[in-house]
């Protein structure tokens, strides 16, 4: 993780070097949940197939957050790159109906995408307020922590594309800082390979209120 989160930030933060006063490094945290998806795949035991109940618990370690940069190209268009770290894990009942000691994406179902934002700057309450929707297509890098019986797999994997979409409302506190709150989606379609032999498949959708900061260049 750390290094996805390097490589992220990196990105990020060399849009900023070149952007300069149109350019805006936001961070958020919030609370995120998943539905239900099916789960498909085999192992050394045999074929397996289930619908998973998903949990988010966002607040546990390692929390739900994310780190976004928008590159302004004029008063309503913009573009960069972000980092989500969302999570899943499957509930009791689904481990135990089908034997895993554990099944979840938690360090986690990393999303990275390109964006792009369409804004209202300065819309509501004396120009404060600025409306945004959004967009962004990209991958889905998460930590596979997955074990039944004598087979675990624990590591980080590239397991397919994502989509992220949001809406959402900044609030002006000065010209270089800001507060906002969204809803952020992701959809991520995930082909994982397991430790010992076998692989799984999943499509996961993650919703999530988020509540951050954003600094002005």
């Amino acid at each position: 993780m750390l290094r996805t989160l390097t490589l992220a930030t990196s990105l990020i933060l060399t849009w900023a070097a070149t952007a300069q006063a149109d350019f805006e490094l936001s961070i958020y945290t919030g609370f995120q949940t998943a539905p239900h998806s099916r789960v498909e795949g085999e192992d050394d035991t045999g074929e397996f197939s289930f619908l998973s109940e998903w949990e988010g618990r966002p607040f546990e370690a390692p929390p739900h957050y994310g780190i976004r940069g928008t590159w302004w190209r004029n008063e309503n268009w913009g573009f960069g790159a972000e980092l989500n770290h969302t999570k899943v894990y499957a509930d009791d009942d689904t481990l135990e109906d089908n034997g895993f000691e554990s099944f979840e994406l938690t360090d986690g179902l990393n999303i990275i995408t390109a964006n792009v934002f369409y804004r209202w700057p300065n819309l509501w309450l004396k120009g404060q307020v600025t409306p945004y929707v959004g967009g962004g297509l990209g991958i889905a890098v998460p930590h596979v922590d997955v074990e039944r019986g004598d087979q675990k797999t624990f590591e980080y994997q590239l397991t397919g594309p994502a989509v992220m979409w949001a809406a959402g409302a900044s609030f002006d506190l000065n010209e270089t800082w800001a507060v906002f709150g969204e809803y952020k989606g992701t959809f991520s379609s995930n082909e994982a390979e397991l430790d010992g032999g076998g692989s799984f498949e999943t499509d996961i959708v993650t919703n999530a209120i988020n509540f951050g900061v954003t600094y002005k260049f």
